[in-house]
């Protein structure tokens, strides 16, 4: 069971063997899904960024549709524009993206006849300080953990978010921490899985998120959970900040952010014998 931490957070998951039924469902009608999550690694260029495009599907649809044709741009508030070119279907990218912290940024998507607009701040990260394995972690102290150590800033609201991407799940681990109550201080974020094993690579993204984005996931991975990605099936009563200009009452699945980001990789290492 994979299990993630900030300080002391606890949750079970209780399974039982149930016969599969597969329920009719009627299909809501599909979806704008936007995936604009711009991420620039420290001590990067960040001129490469991607922007996903698809469509929600029915309940038991396996993957969901890609969006071709569209035009994308985002421009910042010094008037510089640019471009993303698709790649593949529903894949856009530009290798052209000027990266700034506290610059204000505006994406418009252009699909179908309509237009799409959404606003946002690029917002930084502190340093990591540490990560490092504990093999007596977990509720019960016989996990591997992995603790990431850092400083956060005094005197100022901030907002993170976490991935961890362990080999034994299809899909990464996503939290999120404020420092309402830990201002200034030294905070640890911990990850276990009881599955860990050593050479296992673990990669770790921490992000730094505007309170609005923090607010969205908060909701977001209340109801959907931390695994999966925050866009994979999302509820239709999360809203995001990106809005159709001609109808805002459209519901767009998806959120357009700018974080400054730490990027770890971490390989779980052998138990060294007393």
């Amino acid at each position: 069971m994979k299990k993630l931490f900030i300080y002391i957070i606890l949750i079970f998951s209780f399974t039982a063997c149930e016969d599969v039924v597969k329920v009719d469902l009627e299909d809501a009608e599909p979806r704008l899904v936007v995936d604009a999550a711009i991420k620039w690694e420290k001590q990067t260029y960040g001129n490469e960024q991607f922007i996903y495009l698809s469509r929600s599907g029915g309940f038991y649809a396996d993957e969901l549709e890609k969006v071709s044709d569209a035009e994308i741009h985002i421009e910042n508030s010094n008037g510089d524009i640019f471009i993303f070119e698709e790649t593949e279907a529903g894949t856009y990218k530009t290798s052209t993206f000027i990266p700034e912290i506290g610059m204000e940024y505006r994406l418009e998507i252009s699909v179908d006849g309509k237009t799409y607009t959404a606003t946002e701040i690029m917002t930084p990260i502190v340093p990591i300080e540490f990560v490092y394995q504990n093999n007596e972690g977990g509720f019960f102290g016989d996990n591997i953990e992995i603790e990431i150590t850092f400083l956060d800033p005094e005197e100022e609201e901030n907002f993170y978010l976490f991935t961890f991407d362990d080999p034994n799940f299809a899909y990464p681990e996503f939290n999120i921490f404020d420092d309402g109550f830990t201002n200034g201080n030294q905070i640890s974020a911990t990850y276990s899985d009881d599955e860990l094993e050593p050479g296992d690579v673990i990669d770790i993204e921490m992000l730094g998120i505007s309170e609005s984005y923090y607010n969205f996931l908060d909701i977001l991975l209340d109801q959907i959970g931390s695994s999966g990605g925050p866009f994979a099936t999302q509820p239709a009563t999360v809203r995001g900040n990106i809005k159709n200009t001609e109808n805002p009452d459209e519901l767009i699945f998806g959120y357009f952010s700018l974080s400054e980001m730490n990027q770890r990789e971490f390989i779980i290492e052998e138990e060294e014998e007393e």
